[in-house]
């Protein structure tokens, strides 16, 4: 596969799998624009890379800064949605303020985003929206109804996207990984075990998606899911 140079917009690329896959893009020479919360948080990746600041959960400020970059940046073809964040609990452990973050960072904020750029990447004779789900997005577990139901909402949407754009060069990809050996644990009260086999690196998801985006233009990779080779959940002890 003879990978092509393009505009990458990369949501979460502060930390975590959004880090990974914006210096894997950066290293085949893609121009990435980063969009983080806090752009104080970014390590600096050279000049093909551009910082957008962005906080998803002002869902009133995304339709704005869409349209500012695609002024600023008309070649923009592919748009990587990372940023989301794991809460897990019983449904009444959780406050109304709580429910309504968490789906707007995990769900709602995606589909605003994609209203916003759509048209104009329907208009190129190539383009990707490529989602990072999760494995929760496959079946439902217990204290995690909220987050599965946000990653079920997101693989919806996926579905229902690849069939609306199946008339145009706008392909739609969701990539769903077990658990990634990131930050996302740090908060949360189990992590997966410490063999290598027990998790994916961030590293692998980049590799996902570089193989996404480098695939002929006139197939489409519908949905992937990641394993890691042996599955184990540790508990942490309560500090």
């Amino acid at each position: 596969m003879q990978s092509i140079k393009r505009t990458v917009l990369v949501t979460g690329a502060s930390s975590g799998i959004g880090r990974a896959i914006a210096r894997n893009l950066l290293q085949q020479g893609h121009q990435v624009l980063g969009v983080s919360r806090d752009c104080s948080q970014i390590v600096q990746h050279g000049d093909n890379f551009i910082p957008v600041q962005l906080d998803l959960s002002r869902l009133k400020d995304i339709p704005k800064k869409m349209r500012e970059l695609e002024l600023a940046y008309p070649e923009l073809d592919a748009v990587i949605f990372c940023a989301g964040k794991g809460q897990f609990g019983s449904v009444e452990e959780f406050s109304y303020t709580q429910i309504e973050d968490l789906m707007t960072l995990n769900f709602t904020s995606q589909i605003f985003m994609v209203k916003a750029l759509l048209p104009a990447l329907k208009r190129k004779e190539h383009s990707d929206l490529i989602f990072i789900g999760s494995e929760a997005a496959l079946k439902g577990s217990r204290k995690g109804a909220l987050y599965c139901a946000s990653k079920f909402a997101l693989r919806g949407f996926t579905q229902s996207l690849r069939e609306e754009c199946g008339k145009s060069n706008v392909r739609v990809c969701l990539i769903n990984p077990g658990m990634v050996k990131t930050a996302f644990f740090d908060s949360l009260s189990f992590e997966p075990g410490d063999e290598p086999s027990n998790f994916i690196e961030p590293e692998d998801v980049a590799e996902t998606v570089s193989y996404v985006l480098n695939s002929r233009a006139k197939i489409v990779l519908d949905e992937i899911n990641l394993s890691p080779l042996n599955k184990v959940v540790k508990f942490k002890k309560p500090s």
